[in-house]
């Protein structure tokens, strides 16, 4: 690996290599705690029952407040918990990136401590019931990040690890929203999108750090190629976030749907038809009551299939899209390993889709799934970080 860019701390790219690897480990864990269905299984936040681990009998919680929303399950308060403190730690990583990049500038550390003591203070606040306080606590912190954000130029990424640091800062939030809010599906998808975005500035910022580019001559041509093909993937992740969220995975599958017809596991039909009764109005309404515990799914079969159904159509345009990507890049000399690896992947991710339906959603499949979503944007995130033109 290349050596870092001048103006850099010389272990930022190392770190933020680090940074990389744990956030795929925390998308890839999230994803395994949210399809195990143990989301909810800390109801507080963010201890669990009261702990900063997590309680190894229902013994251990009998007295703590949290009993009295959801029973204790211990072989599944444990995932959640170990999901929170990778994350914990994962926003560490990025405030050092952060610190290590605006070391230079006026008053930089001032204002990147100054914005994380801001969010530190709120936990507290939160856990003593100053909920207004404590959001508004947060966002003072976070709007410090940004306009500095705005403020600085990123030659030496100041701009974007400062901009990463107010995300990572926003994920926590929605983490502590998708337990205080009873998996709420727009939350939920939030959540999701928010790591796979944590999960590219931190490839982009590894990357512009390692300084290791691809001149090429079409440069910025194939740059918004990669661009155009981040942006269906990121549309295609939302999709399958939304599927998730409100339980539809299996709405094509059987038991899926609800008639006087037999169920079927069929693909690439639904239920038996190309184009089952649906009701895509209903499925698609981003808010819904607050207060509704959602795990399960609150939704009929009609709005379910019309989730999936949306997820497979747009599937088969992110599918075209990054083949004729792949193909573009084949005929572009120095590209074709990286176009075989984006065709290979992209084949990959359709395959594990399929055999989610045909093998009724089986957790090491679906957690593979959505492993596969982040290793696809990580290759185009990649290309972009990484394509410059002569000069």
């Amino acid at each position: 690996m290349n050596a870092p860019r001048p103006n850099l701390y010389r272990h930022f790219h190392r770190i933020a290599w680090l940074a990389v690897a744990l956030t795929f480990c925390v998308i890839v864990f999230g994803a395994f705690v949210r399809l195990s269905d143990a989301g909810l299984s800390c109801p507080d936040w963010p201890t669990c029952y009261g702990r900063a681990a997590w309680p190894q009998a229902t013994q251990d919680v009998s007295d703590h407040a949290a009993s009295a929303i959801r029973p204790f399950e211990t072989h599944k308060a444990w995932r959640e918990q170990v999901h929170r403190h990778l994350a914990a730690i994962l926003g560490v990583l990025v405030l050092v990136l952060a610190l290590l990049a605006v070391r230079k500038r006026k008053h930089g550390i001032a204002q990147i401590l100054g914005a994380s003591a801001l969010v530190a203070s709120a936990i507290p606040l939160y856990m003593q019931g100053y909920t207004t306080a404590a959001l508004v606590t947060a966002g003072l912190g976070e709007a410090i990040l940004l306009f500095a954000a705005m403020r600085w130029s990123n030659i030496d990424l100041a701009r974007a690890a400062a901009l990463t640091l107010a995300v990572v800062i926003f994920q926590a939030l929605l983490g502590k929203w998708t337990v205080t809010m009873l998996l709420k599906p727009v939350i939920v998808m939030g959540h999701l999108l928010g790591g796979m975005l944590t999960f590219s500035l931190l490839a982009w910022m590894a990357w512009r750090a390692t300084h290791l580019p691809i001149v090429l001559s079409d440069a910025p041509t194939l740059r918004r190629w990669v661009l155009g093909g981040i942006v269906v993937l990121a549309v295609q992740i939302a999709l399958g976030g939304w599927v998730s969220a409100n339980y539809a995975a299996l709405a094509c599958g059987a038991g899926g749907w609800t008639t006087t017809t037999p169920h079927w596991i069929d693909f690439p039909k639904c239920v038996g038809q190309w184009w089952p009764p649906s009701d895509f109005r209903e499925g698609f309404v981003l808010w819904r009551g607050v207060g509704v515990d959602y795990e399960g799914g609150v939704l009929d079969g009609a709005a379910r299939i019309a989730i999936q159904m949306a997820h497979r159509i747009f599937a088969i345009a992110v599918f075209a899209y990054l083949m004729l990507l792949s193909w573009r890049l084949l005929r572009t000399p120095g590209l074709r390993g990286w176009a075989v690896l984006l065709a290979l992947l992209t084949c990959a991710q359709v395959l594990l889709g399929i055999l989610n339906v045909k093998l009724s959603l089986p957790l090491h499949v679906a957690v593979l799934h959505n492993g596969g979503a982040a290793l696809l944007l990580l290759l185009l995130v990649t290309l972009l970080a990484r394509l410059r033109k002569p000069g």
